[in-house]
């Protein structure tokens, strides 16, 4: 179990930091957002010895928009694009289709992150406010909804080392860097496993000078 939780941690981390990097480079304005959200944790840090600020996971577990944008990220771009699922019993599915014992079912995680139907007329859009609710707290979507971490009793072994992992990155790179994606670069996803860049990514970085 322990070598699963690190593979899988690993792995899909690496995966979604590519994309969340792409999606901040080209959305200034969630990046705004998101540097005026980390700067009065940041206000308080001390600068290290190579002029930048690092953040504690501890620091950053209550900041919504942080975790929205995560969540958004991992919507659009799920590391896990397709998923297998092996019939055990006779059932009918709330489709209407019938499945056998032995019938095997693939789960599209990439389309349903992006079905009108399930999120709305902008599902293609990258837009954290979707998980914020209207009295600004995290909004609840269930699993069965967002299914980057599959749902139910099968629910990724990462995923709190996924989401902690993303945001103490996401955050340390934001903060100190401007990320810009080299023009005419082809961004596309690469069919694998792990939902890769088909042409990598390639970006010019920039260190950002004082505080946002």
């Amino acid at each position: 179990m322990t070598m699963n939780l690190l593979v899988a941690g690993r792995d899909a981390t690496s995966s979604a930091l590519s994309w969340f990097s792409y999606l901040i480079a080209t959305n200034p304005r969630v990046e705004k957002k998101l540097l005026e959200e980390l700067a009065p944790i940041a206000a308080r840090k001390p600068v290290g010895p190579n002029g930048m600020v690092a953040f504690e996971a501890g620091e950053l577990k209550n900041l919504l928009y942080l975790h929205a944008a995560v969540c958004e990220c991992l919507r659009l771009y799920p590391s896990l694009p397709v998923e297998t699922k092996a019939v055990a019993a006779h059932d009918v599915l709330p489709s209407g289709h019938e499945v056998r014992p032995g019938d095997k079912i693939l789960v599209f995680n990439y389309s349903m992150g992006r079905m009108k139907r399930v999120w709305g007329a902008d599902c293609r859009e990258f837009r954290p406010e979707r998980w914020i609710s209207e009295d600004g707290k995290l909004r609840y979507v269930p699993s069965n909804k967002f299914v980057a971490f599959n749902s139910g009793p099968r629910t990724c072994l990462g995923k709190e080392m996924v989401l902690v992992q993303m945001k103490v990155t996401v955050a340390a790179v934001a903060w100190n860097f401007a990320v810009e994606v080299v023009p005419g670069h082809v961004v596309e996803p690469k069919l694998s496993i792990i939902l890769h860049m088909k042409n990598g990514l390639l970006v010019r970085v920039k260190r950002r000078s004082g505080v946002q």
